[in-house]
């Protein structure tokens, strides 16, 4: 899973590597992303990259209620492109989450140890997301979204069974462009990340 991560990279350095050139986004940084907070994403929309907010959390377009959010703050790659809560921003509304840097924690004794994952180099990543929108009853909309975890690397399993999907920079033109609905090509996405590009650290907060 994937319930906490960091983001401390200005997010200019980010927009400037996908070429955003309408960025009205206001993100503190933190080295606590939570589900519930409103969290940076990047999109493809009128042949433009751009980044946007959306509240980390996925409300289906269908809900009834929006506390279903609170437990659909991750998605599972293997079962993403069936699920009723997920396969149809699946096909059409991916997005990319940028990111520091996420935790798992591990039972240790009685107690719960965190532990933090990172690229070797240092650099800022991605995760595979979806986003949807929401009709509240007033009418209000809500923009939401989601991250896509899959089965542990080496660096990540002796902590946690399950990870963030890292997007490579050679996936993510192919993640963002809408158009495709390719469900085969958009699985070989959803692989663990190259554990030998990761460093684990133990970690307190």
């Amino acid at each position: 899973m994937c319930g906490r991560f960091v983001l401390i990279t200005d997010l200019s350095v980010i927009a400037e590597e996908f070429e955003v050139h309408d960025m009205s986004v206001h993100f503190s940084p933190s080295h606590t992303v939570s589900p519930g907070q409103h969290i940076p994403a990047l999109i493809r929309q009128d042949n433009q990259n751009m980044m946007v907010t959306y509240l980390w959390g996925l409300i289906p377009s269908w809900a009834k209620d929006p506390s279903i959010g609170a437990n659909l703050f991750n998605a599972r790659a293997e079962t993403v492109a069936e699920k009723p809560s997920f396969k149809n921003a699946f096909l059409h509304r991916r997005c990319l989450i940028p990111a520091d840097g996420f935790y798992e924690w591990k039972m240790e004794g009685k107690k719960k140890i965190p532990y933090s994952f990172s690229l070797k180099t240092g650099v800022p990543f991605v995760f595979a997301g979806l986003h949807e929108k929401w009709i509240a009853p007033d009418k209000k909309t809500v923009e939401t979204c989601t991250i896509i975890t899959t089965q542990a690397n080496g660096v990540v399993e002796p902590i946690h069974d399950r990870m963030p999907v890292i997007v490579p920079k050679e996936s993510q033109t192919l993640w963002l462009e809408t158009q495709n609905n390719d469900v085969s090509k958009l699985q070989d996405v959803l692989k663990p990340y190259p554990a030998d590009e990761m460093i684990c650290k133990s970690t307190t907060f």
